[in-house]
């Protein structure tokens, strides 16, 4: 099991709070170094901001973006890799999101388009999907909503980017990757039941452990542990991949009879642990992200209604999910819409980071060249 991501959540007042950015990091190194101190692998620490609205309000396009590349330079000269502005909330502030992202490297942002107590907002919904279109023409490959994803009913203190966003006082929260114990607790079970028995022991005690390390990190830096997102996380590694997990349990492949079964079981397990948890704590299904659910989505097993159809169940969304570049926005709005609906109406975090493929069509392969990203088929969008 490693430890995905170490993420501190900051404050500002102004994009030039050099000192708090450089105090942010400064933890995030001695908590990863405590972790790595205890046997564990901590692969990224990342640091998160309050809505990037609050910094910069008052400012013109033209300023802010050139406050957001200059925020972007104080974070490579700390030797920050990953750097969240929050979100926006209004159809001026998400317009500006292309622009952000074409200028920038490691900056990654989203935007909200509901919650339960003022529902969907569908002015949102229109303005992120052309985002998410303008994203896509002005990156290479349209690379850049690797960075953007649009989401709905998410609380502050999420570790995962680009849904992340930081209210109140400095805080961190922490992201594992326990798709080997996913896989040691289905090789061991003949059924569903035993499965879910096994796993929620193996995560009962493993996490444990790793929340006592949390909480005295917490009490020697006097920084508030907001608690792990036990989401199970994708891996590049076809040993621990989500996939590869199901079918060990399944009799078929990923996307047939019984997917959904195991998606619920997966989420009510991670959702178990008597520990303090947070953000979506729940499965994750990124297409891209996972060489299993690649090679499946190369099969065409599963589809965009049956990723949904999970995400009634489980964790995330639609994630990393790859569509045709000639995509219209308002098919883009209606799956943002469908995503939106579900949070809202089953009181669940959930968002969307899709990528539409300039000057490719459903079922051709894309063609990332990213260390993070695994190429897959295009999926049909009707």
């Amino acid at each position: 099991m490693k430890i995905r991501t170490i993420t501190t959540g900051i404050s500002l007042k102004s994009p030039n709070e050099i000192k708090k950015i450089k105090q942010a990091t400064e933890f995030n190194q001695q908590a990863k170094t405590f972790f790595e101190q205890q046997g564990y692998e901590v692969q990224t620490t990342r640091i998160s901001t309050n809505a990037w609205a609050e910094y910069l309000q008052g400012l013109s396009t033209v300023e802010s973006i050139s406050k957001i590349q200059n925020l972007e330079q104080i974070c490579q000269n700390l030797n920050i890799s990953f750097f969240n502005i929050g979100y926006a909330s209004q159809p001026e502030t998400i317009s500006i999101i292309p622009d952000f992202n074409k200028s920038t490297s490691i900056i990654y942002s989203s935007s909200k388009i509901g919650d339960r107590q003022t529902g969907i907002n569908f002015e949102n919904a229109w303005e992120s999907a052309k985002a998410i279109k303008r994203i896509s023409q002005e990156t290479e490959n349209g690379y850049g909503n690797f960075r953007f994803c649009v989401w709905a009913n998410c609380q502050p203190g999420i570790p995962f980017f680009p849904t992340s966003y930081h209210v109140g006082n400095t805080s961190f929260a922490i992201g594992l990757e326990l798709g080997s114990l996913v896989m040691q607790a289905f090789t061991q079970a003949n059924n569903i039941q035993v499965a879910e028995t096994n796993l929620q022991s193996l995560l009962e005690v493993e996490l444990k452990k790793i929340a006592a390390i949390a909480e005295n990190i917490s009490d020697k830096f006097d920084i508030v542990y907001r608690g792990i997102d036990t989401s199970l996380t994708p891996s590049l590694d076809k040993q621990n991949s989500i996939a590869v997990a199901y079918e060990v349990l399944m009799n078929g492949k990923f996307g047939h009879q019984g997917t959904l079964a195991i998606s619920g079981m997966l989420t009510r397990a991670l959702k178990s642990i008597s520990i303090k948890i947070c953000g979506y704590s729940g499965l994750m299904l990124p297409v891209c992200e996972d060489v299993g659910l690649a090679a499946r989505a190369n099969e065409q097993t599963y589809n965009i209604t049956n990723l949904l159809l999970y995400s009634a169940v489980c964790g995330c969304g639609l994630d990393t999910v790859p569509i045709p570049g000639d995509i219209t926005t308002e098919k883009i709005t209606a799956l943002l819409i469908d995503m939106a609906t579900l949070a809202i109406k089953l009181d669940k975090p959930l968002s969307a980071r899709l990528f539409p493929i300039p000057d490719k069509k459903a079922g051709e392969m894309t063609a990332f060249n990213s260390p993070y990203l695994v190429d897959c088929k295009i999926f049909t969008v009707d």
